[in-house]
């Protein structure tokens, strides 16, 4: 697989991210978008840290949440 379409991949996994934060906790997607690329959970997708890039997308924006919620909590 090349870079351009590890890339697409990428891309379209962070849409769907969103898209089901958007969805499963009531939140506009704009509010999603910004949670989302301001955690530390998606610079280790970008990364491919831990292979997170291969868990469930619900998976995946439940772990964002619970990271913005504990962050938000301080």
């Amino acid at each position: 697989m090349n870079a351009d379409s590890l890339q697409i991949i990428k891309s379209e996994q962070c849409s769907r991210i969103i898209a089901n934060m958007s969805e499963m906790f009531g939140i506009s997607l704009e509010e999603a978008t910004d949670i989302y690329y301001t955690s530390e959970t998606a610079a280790m997708i970008e990364d491919g840290t831990a292979e997170l890039h291969c868990r469930s997308d619900k998976y995946l924006a439940e772990e964002v949440w619970r990271e913005y919620q504990s962050e938000k909590g301080k």
